[in-house]
């Protein structure tokens, strides 16, 4: 059980602590990553994304994917696009913390 336990607590902090590259704030915060079900090793995320052709989706996705499948992780990602209440959120904290890459 307790290994189960570390396994979950490590999927969540990847989930929770990957930072958008050119927003200084992480997928979770922004509402890309909208939900996240972890069952034994089995990692199911929704992504949800302003629009599907953002030219950076793979490093997106990769960016917590990667670590994810190297802790033996067998990761599904399902894809979304935001809705128009996610999406004025998204902007908004986009416009506020936008770094650039």
């Amino acid at each position: 059980m307790e290994k189960n336990m570390d396994f979950e607590q490590k999927a969540i902090e990847i989930i929770k602590g990957v930072e958008h590259p050119a927003i200084n704030h992480s997928l979770y915060d922004l509402g890309i990553i909208k939900s996240y079900e972890i069952k034994e090793n089995n990692v199911q995320i929704v992504v949800a994304l302003p629009a599907l052709n953002i030219p950076i989706i793979d490093m997106l996705i990769n960016s917590f994917k990667h670590p994810l499948e190297a802790m033996q992780a067998k990761v599904e990602i399902n894809t979304i696009v935001m809705t128009q209440e996610e999406l004025q959120k998204f902007l908004a904290m986009e416009q506020n913390a936008w770094k650039g890459m």
